[in-house]
């Protein structure tokens, strides 16, 4: 991503970040304001995606989904939001799923634990720092053609064949999200277009959650 960036005349930079490690995330913003000048964009993008219920899952299971897709985004927050004070302000993207609303299938408890959190971290971060012109809003997408949904969408195994059958049949526009719907929607948010959008939550689903 950095190279193509490079390639169509812009600036880049690529950092190697393990998004749940505090020290590392305090590493690459420094770094980002000693090369870049400042902060204004954050985008929590980040995340992995799991399927055991609320039996089936492990505590190592549950508590790296929530290290990586819940507390990475506070730290991803935390270490930002300063440098973009001293900025005069900014926009913060979190990533939640529209799994951080709704019941989904059942499974997946983590996912949907981690999720919850991401979207109600967003409120409460918005109202914290609205008047310092820093906005953070969520995107919650729905089922999108990543490599996260290929666990379900290329299994062999009947169930999980089901599944996607389910997915599918439960989505009006009956097709997976592309990439490129969500990235649309985030770089709205980035922008000034969206200076009056604070605590917001942008679906991005087909329809799912509409139904």
């Amino acid at each position: 991503m950095a190279k193509s960036i490079h390639d169509r005349g812009g600036e880049s930079a690529y950092a190697h970040l393990d998004v749940s490690d505090e020290a590392n995330w305090e590493q690459v913003v420094k770094n980002a304001v000693e090369r870049f000048g400042a902060i204004h964009i954050l985008v929590n993008n980040a995340g992995i995606g799991t399927l055991p219920d609320v039996e089936e899952e492990t505590l190592h299971g549950f508590n790296q989904t929530i290290a990586i897709n819940q507390t990475a985004v506070w730290l991803g927050m935390k270490y930002t939001i300063p440098q973009m004070r001293v900025s005069g302000g900014g926009s913060i993207i979190n990533i939640s799923s529209i799994f951080g609303t709704v019941g989904g299938f059942g499974r997946s408890v983590a996912y949907h634990a981690s999720k919850g959190a991401v979207r109600l971290m967003t409120k409460n971060a918005a109202v914290r720092y609205a008047k310092e012109n820093i906005r953070v809003n969520s995107v919650h997408p729905g089922f999108i053609d990543t490599p996260m949904i290929s666990q379900v969408k290329d299994a062999s195994d009947p169930a999980m064949q089901q599944m996607m059958s389910a997915i599918l049949g439960m989505t009006p526009m009956g097709r997976l999200g592309k990439p490129e719907e969500v990235a649309a929607i985030i770089a709205f948010l980035a922008s000034d277009d969206a200076a009056y959008c604070t605590g917001a939550e942008f679906y991005v689903d087909g329809g799912w959650t509409a139904m």
